[in-house]
């Protein structure tokens, strides 16, 4: 029946969900040694799978701890690390994809968002392009993209939401061409995690000390399946701690 409430609602259960999937670095990938050919080839093929039965959205890999900037803002004062660093507060909380001239622009749109969000902790890393894992010189022209993982601290996991103004910041880098994609993540209690011994550990986590080498945007029907589609991502890429988190539908 039309407009019947119980409908709706069914409607609402039945909905699929969305999650962030992020693998960590491993050793051979800090030491700046490019993936084995092996594992390209079969996360193309898993990724491939995914987009023809609708399930990947969006995802991309990011290069070496040593090729990225940590940014964090105090007080109102800025400090911009260079990498290689340690692992450090690696729970996300948001992430933001852009496209940049260079490190240099991608800091300075990290700092428009933090004059929004306040004191807050923003990675950036530069995007792995297919020409990258082919070896190959960049493009004469092409464009720079950085991933801004935007860190968790004990007021996102309490649940307390983004300022208003998050989403009109948005409004405006999307219109000028330099936000390609963002989303925000829940809080950690709604995830769960994959060790290196492949068992999992549901949220909340109470910290992640490695720093993340790349992500996907899956859309299943509960964190269940969320689960099962990283075992998978998981057999492929060997040595990779997994992540699986709630992508939150506020800003």
């Amino acid at each position: 029946m039309p407009g019947d409430p119980s409908t709706a609602r069914r409607a609402a259960y039945n909905a699929p969900m969305r999650f962030m999937v992020m693998h960590t670095v491993d050793p051979q990938m800090e030491a700046g040694a490019p993936p084995p050919k092996e594992i390209i080839e079969n996360v193309g093929k898993y990724i491939g799978a995914s987009k023809r039965d609708g399930i990947f959205l969006d995802g991309a890999g990011l290069h070496r701890g040593a090729s990225r900037v940590r940014v964090r803002f105090a007080r109102g004062e800025r400090s911009v690390t260079p990498g290689p660093y340690p692992g450090d507060n690696e729970l996300v909380a948001r992430f933001a994809m852009i496209t940049a001239t260079g490190m240099d622009h991608a800091v300075e749109i990290a700092t428009q968002i933090a004059g929004v969000l306040g004191d807050c902790e923003i990675e950036i890393g530069p995007v792995v392009e297919a020409w990258d894992l082919m070896g190959r010189e960049r493009p004469a022209g092409a464009p720079f993209r950085f991933l801004l993982l935007i860190k968790a601290d004990r007021a996102f996991e309490a649940g307390t939401k983004a300022p208003p103004g998050l989403d009109a910041l948005y409004a405006e880098l999307a219109a000028a061409g330099v936000l390609l994609s963002q989303a925000s993540l829940a809080p950690t209690r709604a995830g769960a995690r994959l060790t290196r011994a492949r068992s999992w550990i549901d949220g909340p986590f109470t910290e992640a000390k490695e720093l993340i080498a790349g992500f996907a945007i899956i859309e299943v029907a509960d964190l269940y399946e969320a689960k099962r589609w990283a075992e998978r991502y998981g057999e492929i890429l060997i040595d990779s701690m997994i992540d699986v988190r709630a992508v939150s539908a506020d800003p």
